[in-house]
C-alpha cells in the first residue's frame, strides 16, 4: 500500500516526500537533463506520485543502503526502469557515489552531484531526534559517531538530503563539516535527543 506522505524539500532540482511518522521516512527524486532518478523511496500516495511524474522521464532507481530496500524495486518494476543496487556497486547514472559504510550488515554509499552540490545520505546523516545532539542541524547515525563518515569531509554540498528528516538547504557545508567533526564530542547528547523524539513520537500516535 502507498505510503501518505508529504512534499518537501523542493528546489530547481528535484523534490521530495516524507512520511508524518516517528521515523520520518525520506525519499527524493532528481532531475537530470530531463529524466527523473528516485533515490532509496517510499512508495507515494497518488498526490505527490503525480508531482513526481511531472518532473520528467523516469530514468532509474536508486538504492543506497542494503539494510532496507524501502519499495525500491517494486516501484522500478512499475516505471520500467532500471533498479541501480548504488551500494554494491553498480552505477549506471549522472552521480558520483561516495563508499560510506562497508560491514556485513550495513553497506551504504552516499550520492553526490557535483553539478548542483546536492549530497544525498540514506543513514549516515540524518535530522530526525535519534540522530541530533544539542547544537546539529544535522547529525551522524548514532551507531556512527565514533567513527564517523570522513569521505564526506571533502565535499562542499550546497544541499544535504537525508533519508530520515528534512533536508538542509542553508549554509549546508557548514552544517556538514560540523556534524563530522563534533560526531564523537556530541555522542553523549544524541541519547537525549533519541529519548525526546521518542517521547515524542508516542505522543503523536
Amino acid at each position: 500500500m502507498a505510503a501518505r506522505v508529504n512534499v518537501v524539500d523542493e528546489f530547481d532540482g528535484g523534490l521530495g516526500w516524507i512520511e508524518d511518522e516517528y521515523l520520518k521516512r525520506a525519499s527524493h527524486a532528481l532531475v537530470v537533463d530531463g529524466r527523473v532518478w528516485l533515490v532509496d523511496p517510499v512508495e507515494p500516495d497518488d498526490g505527490p506520485f503525480q508531482r513526481v511524474a511531472a518532473l520528467g522521464e523516469p530514468a532509474g532507481v536508486i538504492q543506497l543502503l542494503d539494510r532496507h530496500s524501502r519499495d525500491a524495486a517494486r516501484l522500478a518494476e512499475r516505471l520500467g526502469v532500471e533498479h541501480v543496487v548504488a551500494y554494491a556497486g553498480q552505477n549506471e547514472t549522472p552521480f558520483e557515489l561516495v563508499p560510506l559504510v562497508r560491514w556485513r550488515q550495513w553497506r551504504e554509499v552516499a550520492l553526490w552531484w557535483p553539478e548542483r552540490r546536492v549530497l544525498v545520505c540514506a543513514d549516515a546523516l540524518g535530522t530526525i531526534g535519534y540522530f541530533l545532539a544539542p547544537g546539529d542541524r544535522v547529525g551522524v547515525h548514532p551507531l556512527l559517531r565514533l567513527f564517523p563518515p570522513r569521505a564526506l569531509a571533502r565535499l562542499e554540498p550546497e544541499r544535504i538530503l537525508v533519508g530520515h528528516g528534512l533536508g538542509v538547504h542553508a549554509d549546508a557545508s557548514r552544517a556538514l563539516q560540523e556534524a563530522l567533526a563534533t560526531a564523537r564530542r556530541r555522542a553523549p547528547g544524541v541519547l537525549v535527543g533519541a529519548v525526546n523524539a521518542r517521547r515524542r513520537g508516542r505522543r503523536d500516535m
